[in-house]
């Protein structure tokens, strides 16, 4: 496994992680918790939460964000859209940003990069613009960097994330409807030509249908790859 140098990603399911880095910093990426089938029960309970990076406003993505930063009074990260519409809720300490553009949050570097979906936020039952959706890269203290691609499909630029960023783990969503599933995903992998892959976004409904042994069978090829499989709850280190 690439090393994270004293920092650690702790898999919250469906596309929600926690990264701790080593002076014990807290930031989420993407926390939907409360109502999230596969966020296991002792971990629905947040202690400390210093950074949130929003990838967009859909509801397995954003539904607990406004309630966890006014509880938690963290740095929130997102688009400028959705960021404005946060400050409205009561939501402070927001950094709302644009694609291209790197941040520093605690001892990250964050630079928001593109994502192919959509983004709505559900204002009391009322449908919103959020701005579009986004990836990132998390550069890490150290060497290591994280992608963290959001909701999308695959789309040819993520040759440019490769080249640009050169990330060292790359999690992508595979469970096909709403996202690439595992054929897509495969591509965006030679793509971004990334060694280590944390599947996400698969199986927490019905429809979404990819799996992570269907990606292996797409990228059996591909020489070094190695996915890694995380079970909610589960942490690298």
């Amino acid at each position: 496994m690439v090393n994270l140098q004293g920092s650690k990603i702790t898999f919250f399911g469906h596309a929600a992680f926690r990264i701790i880095t080593p002076d014990e910093s807290v930031t989420f990426i993407d926390p939907w918790i409360k109502e999230n089938p596969q966020c296991p029960e002792n971990l629905k309970t947040i202690e400390r939460m210093d950074a949130i990076l929003v990838t967009h406003g859909h509801s397995d993505h954003f539904a607990d964000v406004v309630e966890l930063a006014r509880k938690h009074k963290p740095v929130v990260v997102s688009i400028n859209e959705t960021a404005h519409w946060l400050e409205n809720r009561g939501v402070k300490h927001n950094m709302g940003m644009g694609k291209g553009g790197t941040q520093k949050v605690g001892q990250l570097e964050v630079t928001m990069v593109h994502a192919v979906h959509s983004n709505s936020i559900d204002d009391d039952g009322k449908m919103v613009y959020g701005g579009e959706p986004a990836g990132y890269i998390v550069q890490l203290p150290g060497r290591a960097r994280i992608y963290h691609a959001g909701d999308t499909c695959v789309f040819g630029d993520m040759k440019l994330i490769a080249e640009i960023y050169t990330p060292d783990i790359a999690m992508l969503p595979i469970g096909g409807h709403y996202t690439m599933g595992p054929r897509e995903a495969a591509v965006a992998i030679r793509l971004l030509n990334v060694k280590h892959v944390i599947p996400m976004h698969y199986g927490t409904f019905p429809v979404l249908t990819g799996t992570p042994e269907a990606l292996r069978e797409e990228t059996k090829d591909m020489a070094g790859l190695e996915i890694h499989i995380m079970k909610p709850g589960e942490t690298l280190a």
